[in-house]
């Protein structure tokens, strides 16, 4: 069975309704899922309350009291922004505490069970800095896990891949100087946030970013994934590898201009599977509805 980790809570985060970071993002994912003809191999599992666990050790491991104190303060007021692309309404802060839950028991899913698992969350993370949230992301998921990751007995080594059409700044800055993590992402270049060069090894040659050109498709990603993505993996060995999972390099997507097809994303999980079945998936961007719902078929289907 793969374990989908899922809450409808994750719905109240509110951005607006011309916002592309909206709730129907999940909402079209879940009900594609249900009507895949392999629905029955999927195990659905609601994220562990808030109220049972006290996730704020993790986050605050990752992150500044004071940037904590920040979303929730903008929720309890109401709402507000953190940026101008970044909204907080009332229930996000609840929600992005209830996000990073699931990503920890993704984390613990994968370990115990030597497969993937897919924590399908909202709010995003991979802009988040430690200090600040950005472009669409509060709290940093895929950071904040792969530190809690290391934190099991079994667990030396965490890989983050990120897939994202924009390059995860949050993420590569909170693990770059960490032995332990090593972080690899494939992005256009140039587009937001601006970061991301290939020049960035990390302090312990442990980033890997293979910027890719504004129209690029799976001609172009394959062999960055076979000449630079897997070396680089196989190299540092993880006993866990999270996949920051954002689908917004389809060419369908409004936000960037890479040329990829959903059934692509089937193909880098292929690569992913080489490297290990220790996979957490965790969402992350992907705002055309009907490409990024067919993505998440085409990665999940290839793991069962």
């Amino acid at each position: 069975m793969f374990t989908i980790i899922y809450a409808d809570d994750f719905l109240d985060h509110q951005t607006g309704g011309l916002h592309p970071e909206r709730p129907d993002r999940l909402r079209v994912i879940v009900n594609a899922l249900k009507a895949a003809p392999w629905a029955s191999s999927l195990q659905w599992q609601l994220p562990t309350s808030i109220y049972t666990r006290d996730v704020m050790p993790a986050i605050a491991r990752v992150h500044t009291v004071r940037h904590i104190h920040e979303v929730e303060a903008l929720a309890m007021k109401g709402g507000g922004r953190l940026d101008m692309d970044t909204p907080v309404s009332a229930d996000s802060y609840d929600v992005a505490l209830l996000a990073v839950s699931g990503w920890l028991d993704g984390v613990e899913a994968v370990i115990e069970n030597e497969e993937p698992a897919f924590i399908l969350a909202r709010p995003p993370g991979h802009h988040a800095e430690k200090d600040q949230g950005m472009g669409f992301c509060l709290f940093s998921n895929a950071a904040i896990a792969a530190d809690y990751a290391l934190q099991k007995p079994e667990i030396e080594r965490v890989a983050i891949l990120d897939w994202d059409v924009h390059h995860g700044n949050g993420t590569q800055h909170l693990v770059e100087n960490n032995p332990q993590i090593a972080y690899c992402s494939l992005h256009q270049f140039p587009c937001y946030p601006g970061t991301g060069r290939s020049s960035d090894r990390g302090a312990h040659n442990n980033v890997l970013n293979i910027p890719m050109s504004p129209g690029s498709t799976i001609a172009e990603y394959q062999p960055a994934f076979e000449k630079q993505v897997m070396p680089f993996l196989r190299n540092f060995q993880p006993d866990l590898l999270i996949v920051s999972a954002g689908y917004d390099a389809n060419a369908a997507d409004p936000l960037a201009g890479i040329n990829l097809q959903p059934e692509d994303f089937g193909t880098f999980t292929d690569y992913c599977l080489q490297i290990t079945r220790r996979i957490l998936f965790g969402l992350e961007g992907g705002y055309d509805l009907d490409a990024l719902s067919q993505s998440v078929l085409a990665t999940i289907e290839r793991c069962l």
